[in-house]
């Protein structure tokens, strides 16, 4: 599979170069570019998972999280300076749905075929639990609510005050993982030895350089794949909404997708939890609000506020990963309750 996604690579690069130049098909770039971006995303989820094993699942996480997301945050700056807020709005949706439902689903499934029963952290579980409550929950229900009472410069400017204060949350609750009380809440994981055993497959500057290069090129690639939506769209019929919460959130996430069912695969479920919760909380406290923030510096601002389907598929989506982590275990069927949530709400938002 590393064979094929690396000649994705070497392929699908320069042809993104070569029909970006000679103006191809926007259908066929279309296909190129999201090939290339999935191809790319493969080496970044290599790189981080050698991190990983030097680092420890949870900075391993965070770096597969946050790489991850940086090929959807660039996907989506370039989308709102072309003015694309609803397809923007629709990728954060598709973002959150992904990485609790899809990635979560698969994590949990493909895991749960190999070993009948897997346990993660139950301590970050719970904590995690709770920063969804206020991420998902909190964070964009009040704008939603207040926003009806509200004139659209007062809803941007409320946008913005939620976007700061989320910010500085979720920085605090890296401070809080990572330094305060980093290695307070443990668990007995017999995984945890197998990881310091365990050899990386690049050395940490490779990695480091590789994902520095792939989130270079994945920049290049994503500016042009934005300019093809409204052509597959108008081919297809795929609304924006569509191409927001299902194409852009699966193509920018590729790298959380294929990392997390790999770790699962291997029992190394705290990463992959970590992956596909930290990787939502990420969306919904820093990659959220930050857009916000930059889309002040365009024509169109960009307030917090979602549609009522976008919504309301994310608070359930929430809530339904908070009922089944909250034990610190997880099974193959519970995977499969996961990915049938995200079915329904894929085939929802398609029709709709």
């Amino acid at each position: 599979m590393n064979k094929i996604f690396s000649a994705l690579v070497f392929i699908g690069v320069p042809l993104s170069v070569i029909g970006t130049l000679m103006h191809w098909s926007s259908i066929l770039m279309f296909i190129i570019y999201c090939l290339t971006i999935i191809s790319l995303a493969s080496f970044m989820g290599r790189a981080t998972e050698s991190l990983a094993i030097v680092t420890g699942p949870r900075v391993g996480g965070l770096l597969n999280a946050t790489f991850g997301n940086a090929v959807e945050l660039i996907i989506s700056i370039f989308a709102l300076k072309e003015g694309l807020i609803g397809v923007v709005l629709a990728s954060l949706t598709g973002s959150v749905l992904g990485n609790l439902l899809l990635v979560a689903g698969l994590s949990f499934f493909i895991g749960g075929l190999k070993y009948k029963r897997q346990t993660f952290n139950v301590y970050d579980a719970r904590h995690n639990s709770g920063l969804l409550m206020f991420g998902v929950i909190v964070a964009f229900v009040i704008p939603e609510i207040f926003s009806m009472k509200m004139s659209d410069s007062d809803t941007l400017n409320f946008s913005v005050g939620i976007s700061v204060i989320l910010i500085a949350l979720y920085l605090a609750a890296l401070f809080f993982k990572l330094v305060t009380h980093r290695g307070v809440y443990q668990t007995e994981n017999v995984s945890e030895d197998r990881h310091e055993e365990e050899e990386p497959e690049w050395r940490k500057g490779k990695a480091l350089l590789i994902l520095a290069l792939a989130t270079v090129a994945v920049a290049y690639v994503s500016e042009n794949l934005v300019h093809t939506f409204q052509a597959v769209g108008e081919t297809f019929g795929w609304t924006e909404l569509f191409i927001g919460v299902v194409i852009v959130a699966i193509v920018g996430n590729a790298a959380e997708h294929a990392s997390a069912i790999i770790m699962a695969y291997k029992n190394k479920m705290d990463i992959a939890v970590e992956i596909a919760v930290g990787s939502t909380l990420q969306v919904a406290m820093f990659v959220a609000p930050l857009l916000v923030l930059i889309s002040l510096m365009f024509p169109v601002s960009m307030p917090l506020v979602f549609t009522m389907p976008e919504l309301i598929t994310m608070v359930t989506s929430a809530l339904l990963m908070i009922i089944i982590s909250n034990d610190g275990e997880t099974n193959w069927f519970e995977g499969a309750t996961l990915l049938a949530a995200y079915l329904i709400m894929g085939i929802g938002f398609y029709l709709l």
